[in-house]
């Protein structure tokens, strides 16, 4: 008789959708494998801000996750927008370049709103708007751009937190400083248990199933180097230290087949003071996130990208990337007191530069050509408009004219001192490459065919995101996937 009816490799969201989906399920034996000690367990999912990326018909969906929302916020439901299904396809296919794996993203999509709903329920997740990452409050009324208005209460500590406390009340075991190193294989090629490293001895652990859930490569600097290129290897990593690779490089050693784009990556715009690794008490604070109500200069004191291109929630995940490839891989962020108010509540954890002219801001600077730096701001000015149509709220057409590189949405002059400027560098959250698996979570061989008794979830499925990504979705990929691996895996025999 094997050890377990079902081991779960990792402790994020998506391995713990997977255990209690595997016990809703049937499997009376589930056992989690947290590789970190309990004082940095949780993986990724502790950083995150927690948001959850759904497709809903109307504004009033949102209810059950919300209740007793306008008591606090008057008239919420008016500053909503349904966010259909359609809408959600179209915005993966843009982001993605049309390169999203479509049977995966239509397993995504249509599962979205109900598998958020089953996982708030059954590990009461308590959950709120998103109002300090994604909202905006103009004359009253919040807005949040489409899909992203719902975040677990104290963002991933929350939703880490809730996580585990539902695993350990459904009787799950969950075994600290366990860390898989090889998968175990019967003769005809099954899956039936790892091999672990505990307490500096290794152990063989068999179950009827396996579900790797243990996030991809981005901590893992030679990794980086290898397929995502310089500079990635001394990006600052936004999350675990312990996401390495471990699951895939298993999975890949008994022939599972490698999917979607390995030199893609989620990244975002950070403090460039933060440290190498995130601060676990500080979580995804690093984030500098309202840049299109700025402009960005490189230490050569040149603007790189259009700044407002689109709403954050679609340009974070590759502008963290191209301010990591400017020289020093760091960036300046300029805003006035126009825009200072509407900064994200994150922008606290850091003290700006500030002052009343461009000539002491850009003294102030740790950039290598300072004239330049002022010719720059001063050429923006010049073919930025005037706020009388800026609205923070949606992409307002407010654009550039004249200049070779344009700002094409919310470009109002910089021109209401005293200015503050905060330095940004391109942190690392996770990687795109991953593990070919089909619409069950099974994981596929090269052979094209299901391994047997092997599943996966969570940033080791691979295919969905390519280039960029929608915020938000990455959590909802890890409880969708995660449920139906844990669901089929239930069903495993001996």
């Amino acid at each position: 008789m094997p050890d377990y009816d079902v081991i779960v490799v990792g402790a994020g969201n998506a391995a713990f959708a997977a255990a209690l989906s595997a016990k809703e399920n049937g499997a009376e034996k589930v056992v989690v494998l947290e590789k970190a000690h309990k004082g940095m367990r949780g993986g990724n999912t502790h950083w995150s801000g927690a948001i959850f990326r759904m497709a809903f018909d109307k504004a009033e969906d949102l209810k059950p996750f919300l209740p007793g929302v306008e008591e606090k916020y008057l008239n919420f439901y008016d500053g909503i927008e349904p966010y259909t299904k359609e809408r959600f396809w179209s915005d993966l296919n843009r982001v993605t370049q049309n390169r999203t794996d479509k049977e995966l993203a239509e397993v995504l999509i249509d599962n979205s709103y109900d598998t958020v709903k089953w996982a708030t329920e059954i590990a009461e997740i308590p959950c709120e708007p998103a109002t300090s990452v994604c909202g905006i409050k103009v004359n009253g009324q919040w807005t949040f751009p489409g899909g992203v208005v719902v975040r677990a209460v104290h963002e991933g500590v929350g939703l880490s937190s809730c996580w585990f406390a539902a695993a350990e009340k459904a009787g799950i075991e969950i075994r600290y400083g366990s860390g898989a190193t090889e998968l175990v294989q019967d003769n005809n090629g099954r899956v039936t248990g790892v091999v672990t490293k505990e307490d500096n001895d290794s152990k063989t652990i068999t179950a009827n199933a396996i579900i790797l859930a243990c996030g991809g490569f981005e901590a893992n600097a030679q990794w980086r180097a290898q397929y995502l290129g310089a500079p990635w290897d001394h990006a600052k990593v936004r999350g675990s230290s312990y996401n390495q690779g471990d699951g895939l490089r298993m999975a890949l050693a008994i022939g599972a087949l490698p999917w979607g784009q390995w030199s893609g990556r989620h990244s975002t715009p950070i403090d460039a003071d933060w440290s190498d690794f995130a601060d676990r008490k500080l979580t995804d604070k690093s984030n500098r996130l309202s840049y299109p109500f700025s402009i960005m200069i490189n230490r050569k004191g040149l603007r790189f990208l259009d700044e407002g291109e689109d709403t954050n929630m679609y340009t974070y995940a590759k502008f963290g990337a191209q301010i990591l490839n400017e020289p020093g891989s760091k960036a300046y962020q300029i805003f006035d007191q126009k825009t200072i108010q509407h900064l994200e509540p994150r922008y606290s954890t850091a003290s700006p530069l500030i002052a009343d002219t461009f000539e002491e801001l850009v003294e102030m600077m740790d950039i290598d050509d300072k004239p330049t730096a002022l010719k720059t701001i001063n050429e923006y000015n010049k073919c930025a408009q005037s706020d009388d149509h800026f609205d923070p709220t949606q992409k307002d057409g407010v654009s550039t004219e004249g200049l070779a590189l344009p700002k094409t949405n919310w470009a109002i002059k910089i021109d209401n001192p005293p200015y503050h400027a905060y330095p940004a560098t391109g942190g690392i959250t996770f990687t795109f490459g991953g593990l070919k698996v089909n619409p069950e979570a099974q994981v596929i061989g090269t052979d094209w065919r299901p391994i047997p008794g092997l599943y996966t979830a969570g940033e080791m499925v691979g295919g969905l995101f390519h280039y960029n990504y929608p915020g938000g979705s990455g959590l909802v990929s890890g409880q969708v996937f995660g449920r139906i691996a844990g669901r089929n895996a239930a069903k495993e025999t001996a």
